[in-house]
């Protein structure tokens, strides 16, 4: 199998990842409830971890890494902590169920979405420069669409809305461990983001990155301050109620290590020229539609496409059904498919990461010249 959906979950991971992960299972025992060697054990491995985020973040403290158990989780405490019924949100044009459905579930939000054309940043930041300029109590963009992987202007927003004192969320559930994210720089009140994705861990975890004090969504033990019917007011302890997910968390503080030695910049690249590759290719098969960016710049490693006479979620089936993993339909995401006008059909999305190689790009592309040379959906 050629795996070309990383977008969703990173499968193929570094090998120290999955032992970590079995080795936590038999030696380790819950952070903060006991001080004893697998107790004190697990401690140490929750800090290394939180410690390695900070690092590749540039997150003044460690306490300020929060566990989570995916990107949708720590957006609700982002969401929740900052958005009130009547409250006024700007949102990107391609944002995330994870972002929109929370939105919709607060009663009375007026939620403004700053639509902009696709792969085009400069009209990005001045439909958000607009809406903020309309009045909002809170703003909320992708770093990158799941969808297209249209890198947003993320710095230059967070700038327009420290000039407006507009707290800012950012989701870099594609962005993490794929980009360059200064957590500092852009002064945001959160960033989310999944630990299954470009921070290579496993499926469950999550961090949320904190730059103010947030409401806890969650209310339960913590392991300190059992005296008190409330959760703790000091980080992370206030965010983590319950037992960790140790073992993931020891898993991915391996795939952090991984992302830090390999190194986001050269990560970026060689999935940008993966993608580019695989972008031209798609071009030069009759009948397809790619949505490609003109500046290599403003796209990252996901690439999404039609082919004329195939239902997107058939050509999907089939692909898998020749040994090529991606993701056909919505993708979670219908505000971006509304935004570029391909919410009747969905696309099909090929997700991009340091394990593919040009040779399998290839051999995709070949596979589907030889689908589009029959010119129909055999279904």
């Amino acid at each position: 199998m050629i795996y070309l959906d990383s977008a969703a979950t990173t499968l193929q991971k570094p090998a120290s990842v999955a032992r970590a992960a079995a080795w936590a299972i038999n030696h380790l025992a819950s952070p903060g409830r006991g001080g004893h060697r697998p107790a004190m054990a697990a401690a140490d491995t929750a800090f290394a971890c939180r410690e390695e985020a900070a690092a590749l973040f540039h997150v003044s403290e460690p306490e300020r890494v929060v566990f989570t158990f995916n990107a949708t989780h720590g957006l609700n405490i982002a969401l929740h902590t900052l958005v009130k019924p009547g409250s006024r949100v700007v949102i990107s044009g391609y944002e995330h169920n994870a972002v929109t459905r929370p939105l919709h579930a607060i009663p009375d939000v007026e939620i403004r979405v700053a639509r902009s054309p696709l792969f085009d940043r400069a009209a990005a930041l001045e439909a958000f420069r607009q809406a903020l300029d309309q009045g909002a109590d809170v703003a909320v963009c992708t770093h990158v669409s799941n969808v297209f992987g249209f890198i947003l202007p993320v710095e230059e927003i967070a700038a327009l809305c420290r000039d407006r004192a507009v707290p800012l969320i950012v989701d870099a559930s594609q962005s993490a461990g794929c980009l360059p994210l200064d957590f500092e720089a852009l002064g945001a009140a959160f960033a989310a983001m999944p630990g299954h994705k470009g921070l290579y861990g496993p499926q469950g975890t999550g961090l949320l990155l904190c730059g103010m004090e947030p409401d806890p969504l969650l209310a339960g033990g913590t392991g300190s301050e059992s005296r008190l019917q409330s959760m703790p007011a000091f980080l992370p302890d206030r965010l983590e109620a319950g037992t960790h997910n140790i073992a993931g968390i020891a898993g991915l503080l391996e795939g952090l290590r991984f992302v830090r030695r390999r190194g986001v910049e050269n990560i970026a690249a060689q999935e940008s020229l993966l993608a580019r590759r695989l972008g031209e290719g798609l071009r030069e098969i009759p009948g397809s539609q790619v949505f490609l960016a003109q500046d290599p710049m403003d796209q990252s490693g996901v690439v999404s496409f039609q082919l004329e006479g195939w239902d997107c979620e058939a050509l999907g089936e089939v692909l898998g059904k020749r040994g090529f993993a991606l993701r056909a339909g919505l993708h979670c995401a219908p505000l971006a498919h509304e935004t570029a006008g391909t919410l009747e059909q969905g696309t099909v999305r090929a997700g991009l990461s340091v394990f593919n190689t040009h040779r399998e790009v290839e051999q995709f592309l070949r596979t589907l010249g030889r689908l589009a040379e029959r010119g129909e959906d055999p279904a």
